[in-house]
């Protein structure tokens, strides 16, 4: 039984309709030709920071979710001639295939990615989604997504180096990132959350990585609601923070963000570099290029973020 707070909750961020019957792209509608060129017409340095986790075997999947695995690259040829070649020491190529769980390492969440109450977002049944993959709100109907992105260093905003996991985040820790970063989050924002959890992930402490995890809770919903975010990605395996708020809801904040307000979440976005750059100069807001890969029909995609300023 869903709790009469969430439904509530739901009801009040809910956006189907907003942007038509059909619409499978969400809240990413938000971010404008206009909003683009003011980003890009932002860059000064052009200094770059690549979000990304490498792509090898020793990502931080564990084997917690049946089929998630680290991506499997093999080589398929070496050194392989020409057939129509005669000459041994002329054309020759080498090459490799990846095997891999689209959401193992940095990427965004589909719409379709979950689903309750028998429905996806704007309404889309649950069986849009089958063993052929999304109908409704797959990855591939995201299309670019580039804009204006905004760094909220939480865990900077608060004193920390790392927030411990279970801390759920509300809207005053929302407000101090803004305040620590001059910066504030308005419509069509791409917004990347710092907690410094992935700093676990790169000292090998994968199980802690991937088993808890501060991050958003069902406290600041309204907020990013409110601000009119267009996507949002954070440092961390869960995304939201876990254990939960609730031992009677599991993994509330996706189906909010994903299933009521149509938002784009991604996870494992590493924000270590980019964050202590913004610490230095100070600058918070950039330009930054995400856009995922168009699997047809997928649920999620790897992505290698750059953010520019």
């Amino acid at each position: 039984m869903i709790p009469d707070e969430f439904r509530e909750l739901a009801r009040a961020v809910n956006n189907w309709g907003r942007w038509g019957p059909d619409d499978e792209r969400g809240t990413l509608n938000l971010i404008t030709d206009e909003l683009v060129r003011r980003a890009a017409a932002a860059v000064r340095t052009g200094k770059r920071f690549a979000l990304g986790l490498p792509l090898s075997t020793d990502g931080p999947q564990i084997g917690l979710l049946p089929g998630r695995i680290n991506p499997l690259r093999t080589m398929v040829s070496v050194h392989q001639p020409e057939p129509m070649l005669r000459d041994p020491a002329g054309f020759q190529s080498s090459e490799d295939v990846v095997v891999m769980a689209l959401q193992a390492a940095t990427h965004w969440d589909a719409l379709a990615h979950v689903s309750y109450d028998g429905r996806l977002y704007n309404g889309f049944p649950m069986d849009s989604v089958s063993a052929s993959g999304a109908v409704r709100c797959g990855i591939d109907k995201i299309g670019p997504l580039v804009g204006r992105g905004v760094l909220l260093d939480v865990a900077r905003a608060l004193g920390r180096d790392r927030l411990e996991s279970g801390h759920a985040l509300d809207a005053s820790d929302l407000n101090a990132a803004e305040e620590l970063g001059r910066v504030t989050v308005g419509e069509g924002d791409i917004v990347l959350l710092r907690t410094g959890h992935l700093q676990l992930l790169r000292k090998g402490r994968k199980a802690d990585y991937c088993m808890g995890g501060p991050g958003p809770s069902m406290r600041s919903v309204r907020w990013f609601h409110e601000r009119g975010v267009a996507a949002l990605a954070t440092d961390t395996y869960i995304f939201e923070v876990f254990p939960g708020e609730r031992p009677d809801l599991m993994l509330p904040v996706h189906l909010l963000h994903l299933v009521e307000m149509g938002m784009t979440q991604g996870q494992n976005f590493d924000l270590e570099r980019l964050a202590a750059d913004c610490a230095e100069d100070g600058v918070y807001s950039f330009l930054l290029e995400a856009t995922p890969q168009p699997f047809v029909a997928g649920l999620g995609t790897p992505v290698n973020p750059v953010a520019v300023k």
